[in-house]
């Protein structure tokens, strides 16, 4: 059985954007032209258009016409990759701005979450990650001291994960998240370049080692129009 045209319409039409006829945020041709162009009525374009608009590749602005949309950063949510390794997969230069880095006393939750004895310390980071030098999320994270001993500040805030690996020896494993929406505040607005009020995607995350060890409690807050996460099932 045959795809319907609007299908191969919008097949075309991703194609095009694909091998790169259009650019990101340049504007597409008139509904107009592009229903001469493929010998259909302009509903049956604007089908096609839409199923382009709802994936995420096409978005309209009112009075102005279509463009190319900016793709967002896709993690997939099976499997562990660190930020890092995940920008580098997309293509994208990876990059982190450190706010804050210091050795603190762990809240009750973080004693909890990361299975820490009394007396124990961690390091908590506040870091801006970006990708090609764009904001993509404000992330706190908490670390046992013991686990960066003798790391240095750099080694961690720049890349975490490919430190311990790479220094340590030690693999992560696994990770539970927890996901929410929430919105940005002043100063979460100001780190990620959006306006107060936009739509954020909250996301909470206990990492642990190969062997089941905790290494990692990490509150992260992605600029929703940049990232999304897809869930495999």
């Amino acid at each position: 059985m045959s795809s319907p045209i609007y299908i191969k319409i919008h097949n075309q039409l991703r194609e095009n954007i694909e091998d790169g006829k259009w650019k990101v945020g340049e504007k597409i041709p008139a509904e107009r032209e592009l229903a001469g162009q493929f010998n259909v009525s302009r509903m049956t374009l604007r089908q096609a258009i839409q199923e382009l608009v709802d994936e995420g590749i096409l978005e309209r602005r009112v009075g102005s016409g279509t463009f190319v949309a900016n793709r967002k950063v896709q993690e997939r949510m099976s499997g562990v990759t660190s930020f890092t390794d995940l920008m580098k997969s997309l293509g994208k230069v990876p990059s982190s701005t450190t706010i804050s880095y210091h050795l603190t006393i762990p809240s009750q939750v973080e004693i909890e979450k990361l299975d820490l004895k009394e007396g124990d310390q961690v390091v908590r980071m506040e870091r801006i990650r970006s990708g090609n030098d764009v904001p993509i999320c404000f992330e706190v994270a908490t670390i046992p001291a013991s686990l960066v001993k003798g790391l240095s500040k750099e080694e961690v805030t720049t890349s975490f994960w490919e430190t311990l690996e790479h220094k340590a020896h030690l693999y992560p494993g696994h990770a539970v998240q927890h996901i929410s929406a929430t919105k940005a505040n002043e100063r979460i607005a100001t780190y990620l370049n959006v306006k107060r009020g936009d739509p954020l995607l909250r996301m909470t995350q206990l990492s642990y080692l190969q062997d089941g060890t905790p290494f990692e409690y990490v509150h992260t807050q992605y600029v929703g129009s940049r990232f999304e996460f897809v869930l495999e099932k």
